[in-house]
């Protein structure tokens, strides 16, 4: 094996005294994308990437067996509005999938097609929403890859577009008022009347009327007075009269909530009382087609419950909720839907949990939300991948039930096995089917799905699901590990065309629920926030000692994969265990610890992480900071960076300024590259360059963890 030949980065001597103490940060130059010498840096940088993956054995064929899994095609499931029933699907050969409507005629028409808006593929749908009565559609649309997209609206039945663009309203949320005139939106402030590094923050509620200028006639709402990284969701009642307003500061796990009775304020003014304010624990609130406010949340309830809340009351405050779903000690409430209709003897509540990252839905009832039974989904251990106990291993989408009223609620169904489906469980029969399936069919390998428990640093259990070709270790194998350990995002069963694409080669992809993530609910993403950040590692390091121990990996054949928080994850195991791994994939990665609230959406997630301005929380994040952490002279694994110009949340930034200390201080010959994509952003991406990047990473860490022989 020989050393590449790396290009040199510029330098620098700055070294930065934060409480105190000197840190060094010697690839600062890389920080400036504009830069003559960077740009010459990251064109040497491509050049090197293209020649070592036009080496990579299995590149081409595995490309083709992902597009050919990914040939499924998708669906998504319906929202029923005004009798019109709306949904996206991918067919086989589009690059994006394409929102649609559906008549109550049955005639189906076409709403939005990102394609048709750019020919190249990289515009995308970000989100929408259509009006009670079904007749418009607001919906959101960025361009380039930049996650900053434009509201529009459109009128269904004829498709043409009526509003927009009204710019700057990323992530927001699309509330509409009865009748269809207006709606909330969340908007930030102009850029004009901000400092140049704060455009990213400072968002509004808006109230904003159909046909009218945003910039001079739409109606601030509330958020002056909130921190200027506060997002804003809204939410009314079906007959428009309550309003509720959330407020939440960053990424923090916790939320304000605030209530207003339209009828006594107006829609532009509202009075609002608090319902929760200055509490430590998120709530969501729903108004049902029953009249009743619920709310879920996790007060007093790590892993969520159900309570009712009255929205006349002079104090709707926590301490007049009523429990009405309480909380299970071993599985997380996700969603509920509350079903009413004049076919049914009484109202039924349906809610989904995810038990030990599994899916699983229960009829409640709706008087005392006493639970009735477990709805069996209807689909068994083979079809989703069981590990032999004789459930399914799979994952519940969002319930979608009629906004006015009936007996039916439609999910996600996803399991590692199956491309998803839509399901659709009717109260009148109490039995689950399928409303609808991915358009296309395609031969999926037959792999074995198990779920494996094992002990991290501190004997604290942790849950991991290994795909692999055998039901129990025949041999050690190639293996990849991937994990993510923060933001309270689980790891849920999925297909996925790249995991079974490895396992049908022969090796292993095993998928850890490391603390950080919510599959244990609040207390278990607390568990790997703030000064406990180093647990995830330890739990990722003990996934990795396990895999080895029981025989599915062998000394020589692991490789890593995590992208944006969990690139940081496998950015910190290459420095802390550059013994134990063979090659990583780091994808879109937070690396910089000490500097990553001064670029992208960085101040949004300083409850997660802490911040290099206190300096006890400087001390944890230099503690596992994974640029702050490379040593010269250590033999490091195989490391592929992959990043995205148009990416605005996390800095590309990250991935230079690692890639340049890797490759500076490695004493192994195993390369150190990077891959930088244009025109596309942190998150989609069309399926094309969705094949490509997938085909790259895979092909890489076969190359180094020794997996060969991908089938023709």
């Amino acid at each position: 094996m020989t050393r590449p030949e790396y290009p040199v980065a510029p330098r620098s001597d700055t070294v930065d005294v934060l409480a105190g103490r000197p840190v060094r940060d010697p690839f600062r130059p890389l920080e400036d994308a504009d830069s003559a010498a960077t740009r010459e840096w990251s064109a040497a940088q491509d050049a090197l990437f293209r020649a070592a993956a036009a080496d990579l054995p299995d590149r081409d064929r595995l490309r083709g067996r992902i597009a050919g899994l990914l040939a499924t095609g998708g669906i998504g499931t319906p929202v029923w509005r005004g009798g019109r029933c709306f949904f996206r699907r991918r067919l086989p050969d589009q690059e994006h999938a394409v929102l649609l409507v559906t008549e109550p005629d049955g005639a189906e028409r076409v709403l939005v097609d990102p394609v048709a808006l750019a020919a190249d593929g990289t515009a995308t749908l970000d989100g929408w929403n259509p009006s009670l009565e079904g007749d418009r559609l607001a919906y959101l649309v960025s361009r380039g890859g930049t996650e900053e997209p434009e509201l529009f609206v459109l009128d269904v039945a004829t498709g043409e577009r009526i509003d927009g663009p009204v710019s700057r309203t990323k992530e927001s949320s699309m509330t509409w008022l009865p009748g269809g005139e207006a709606l909330y939106i969340m908007r930030n402030v102009a850029p004009e009347l901000l400092p140049a590094d704060e455009v990213q923050y400072h968002r509004r509620v808006y109230l904003h009327r159909i046909g009218t200028d945003p910039d001079t006639d739409d109606v601030e709402v509330f958020g002056a007075d909130r921190d200027k990284t506060s997002f804003f969701r809204v939410g009314l009642s079906l007959d428009g009269r309550y309003l509720t307003v959330s407020a939440s500061q960053g990424t923090e796990p916790r939320n304000d909530l605030w209530i207003a009775d339209l009828t006594a304020s107006g829609p532009e003014a509202p009075e609002l009382r608090p319902l929760q304010v200055g509490v430590d624990a998120r709530t969501w609130p729903y108004f049902g087609p029953d009249g009743r406010l619920y709310l879920a949340t996790d007060l007093d309830a790590p892993r969520g419950r159900l309570c009712l809340a009255d929205p006349d009351a002079a104090d709707p405050g926590p301490d007049t909720w009523t429990t009405l779903v309480g909380e299970d000690p071993e599985a997380v409430l996700e969603d509920f839907a509350v079903l009413v209709g004049p076919e049914l003897d009484a109202p039924q509540l349906v809610v989904a949990w995810t038990r030990h990252m599994r899916g699983e839905l229960t009829r409640h009832t709706w008087e005392t939300g006493a639970r009735e039974a477990v709805i069996p989904l209807g689909i068994d251990a083979a079809e989703g991948g069981g590990d032999g106990g004789g459930d399914a291993i799979g994952s519940i989408g969002v319930l979608l039930d009629r906004l006015e009223g009936g007996c039916e609620v439609w999910f996600g169904w996803s399991d590692y096995r199956t491309p998803s489906s839509v399901r659709r469980y009717d109260a009148r029969t109490g039995a689950v089917s399928v409303w609808a399936t991915a358009p296309a069919s395609v031969e999926v390998p037959r792999v074995h799905v198990r779920q494996e428990e094992y002990t991290s640093k501190d004997g604290t259990t942790v849950r991991m699901f290994v795909i692999a070709p055998t039901a129990e270790p025949d041999r050690p194998r190639p293996t990849v590990l991937y994990g993510y350990g923060g933001f309270a995002i689980p790891m849920s069963p999925g297909y996925s065309a790249s995991v079974l694409a490895w396992v049908e080669a022969g090796g292993v992809y095993a998928i850890a629920g490391l603390r950080g993530g919510s599959e244990e609910g609040e207390d278990w993403h607390r568990a790997g926030m703030r000064e406990n950040k180093q647990r995830v590692f330890d739990d990722f390091h003990a996934a990795a000692e396990h895999l080895l121990a029981r025989g599915w990996a062998a000394a020589g054949g692991l490789g890593i994969s995590g992208g944006s928080n969990g690139g940081l994850l496998v950015g910190a195991a290459l420095t802390q265990r550059p013994d134990l791994y063979a090659a990583v994939v780091c994808s879109a990665p937070l690396l910089d610890m000490v500097r990553y609230e001064q670029f992208g959406l960085g101040k949004l997630w300083s409850d997660e992480y802490g911040t290099a301005a206190i300096p006890e929380e400087l001390d944890w994040l230099l503690g596992y900071s994974p640029y702050h952490r490379v040593v010269d002279g250590v033999e490091y694994p195989a490391v592929l960076f992959t990043t995205f110009d148009g990416d605005s949340r996390v800095d590309p930034l990250h991935a230079r300024k690692m890639c340049a200390a890797l490759q500076a201080a490695t004493a192994g010959a195993r390369p150190v590259l990077l891959r930088t994509e244009a025109n596309v952003g942190h998150a989609d991406r069309s399926v094309s360059r969705s094949v490509e990047l997938s085909a790259d990473t895979l092909a890489f860490l076969a190359r180094w963890t020794g997996l060969a022989g991908v089938p023709e």
